[in-house]
């Protein structure tokens, strides 16, 4: 074995210095790939507006994460290897052949420490920050890496599809509107965000992705007039209807040939028989057709963010909904849209205005059969599936693979269902609980 004085000449200093180095590198690395995969997109575009060159330039290098994580593992496992080789020879020189031993022990503990856990707890807790910070010399990595990291990535692509895996490019990346769905969710469920909120948000979402048939008044349930009754009747169905428009047909319900609004027709009734001291009588002459507005059809397979698009464009909030043969399926309103975004909207002349959604004494919740799942979820903060049905009644149905008499129960999906009353083939109540 060497002599002390030799043993601690200016090449082991120097050693020593180069290997320190490796570990400060090391961190970086590690910090930055930390930084860099945990920032969130939408705090760094915040930055990137206010001015942060380092926020954009953080940005700018995410776009393509394959080669941003390809180059920085590739620095990091060049330095480790490096301090581990120059830490080995060190002390093997120093100890013999027990350095071996020593080195794997002393690096791995310098390595855990310093090189990561350090790095990658600052680097977490304040990602935006570290990633707007490493984004300059990073971008310089990637840069130097670049045909490396291109050849490994080729190679890495072309062994996967001979073992069948397919590779895309963008199927790491979440969706925005999955990212904002889920941080919605964790934030409910650790009471940071109201469910409300959350409602509201998650509505607002859904908009392109459900159609106008989920959502729409069934055509079983559209108040209409009769464009042959009398204009005295004609007046007093809109006098003591609860809605503002309604559909005006001839013959067959299926022949719309227009919508009245209440405000219209008073207004033509009222000039036509010449003000407050005119003759009544001119009433019988009255067309409602003539007044009527023209029909504005939509089909039920239409999104509800493309059909609100199309209400503001028009400047009109009525719509009847047809389907592939040109049938009357229901009719859908503005209101219907937004109160998937806000909830229910009620006014004084809702007649459901003042009736909430209560459990009763037994527990049960007493609910319409044609009640929206959407609807119910949103009320109690359940998750009954809607895929396959759109009212409670239509779930009930699919499940049974009946159409149920009253007094029967069923149990699917973790809850039970009572039906307690039935007209004709349509199922007017149920009792619902989850079991």
């Amino acid at each position: 074995m060497e002599t002390g004085t030799t043993l601690f000449d200016g090449a082991f200093w120097i050693s020593c210095s180069i290997i320190l180095l490796l570990l400060v590198l090391s961190g970086f690395f590690s910090g930055s790939e930390t930084a860099l995969t945990a920032a969130s997109r939408g705090k760094l575009r915040a930055q990137a507006d206010k001015g942060s060159r380092g926020a954009e330039r953080a940005l700018k290098i995410t776009e393509d994460n394959e080669r941003l994580i390809g180059s920085v593992l590739l620095g990091n496992n060049l330095v480790n290897i490096l301090a581990a080789s120059l830490a080995t020879a060190l002390f093997t020189r120093l100890f013999g052949e027990s350095g071996v031993a020593l080195a794997t022990l002393v690096m791995t503990l310098l390595v855990l420490v310093f090189s990561e856990v350090l790095p990658k707890t600052y680097a977490i807790t304040n990602a935006e920050t570290a990633a707007a910070l490493v984004s300059r010399p990073i971008a310089l990595v990637v840069l130097v890496f670049s045909p490396v990291v291109s050849a490994v990535r080729f190679f890495v692509r072309g062994v996967l599809r001979l073992l069948g895996v397919t590779v895309d490019p963008d199927s790491n990346i979440l969706a925005v509107r999955e990212e904002i769905a889920g941080a919605l969710q964790l934030g409910h469920s650790e009471g940071v965000v109201e469910k409300e909120d959350r409602d509201r948000i998650l509505g607002a979402l859904d908009l392109r992705e459900r159609a106008v048939e989920e959502i729409m008044l069934h055509r079983s349930g559209i108040e209409m007039i009769d464009a042959d009754m009398p204009p005295q009747e004609i007046l007093q169905q809109c006098l003591e209807s609860n809605h503002t428009r309604l559909p005006v047909y001839r013959d067959d319900q299926e022949n719309i040939i227009g919508v009245i609004h209440a405000k219209d027709l008073l207004r033509a009734m009222y000039k036509l028989i010449g003000g407050p001291d005119g003759d009544a009588s001119a009433l019988k002459n009255f067309d409602v057709s003539t007044v009527a507005m023209k029909p504005y059809f939509v089909p039920e397979t239409s999104t509800l963010d493309e059909q609100m698009r199309q209400f503001l464009r028009r400047r009109t909030h009525f719509a009847l909904v047809v389907d592939e043969y040109g049938s009357l399926q229901g009719l859908i309103t503005l209101e219907d849209i937004l109160e998937e975004i806000v909830g229910e909207i009620t006014d004084e002349f809702d007649p459901d205005g003042e009736h909430l959604l209560a459990p009763g004494e037994d527990g049960h919740y007493y609910v319409d059969g044609a009640m929206t799942i959407r609807d119910l979820n949103r009320a109690t903060d359940w998750s009954l599936p809607d895929d396959e049905a759109n009212t409670l009644a239509g779930l009930v149905i699919h499940e049974a693979q009946m159409i149920p008499t009253p007094g029967q129960v069923f149990s699917f999906h973790g809850f039970r269902f009572e039906v307690m009353a039935r007209d004709g083939n349509r199922i007017t109540q149920l009792k619902i609980r989850p079991l």
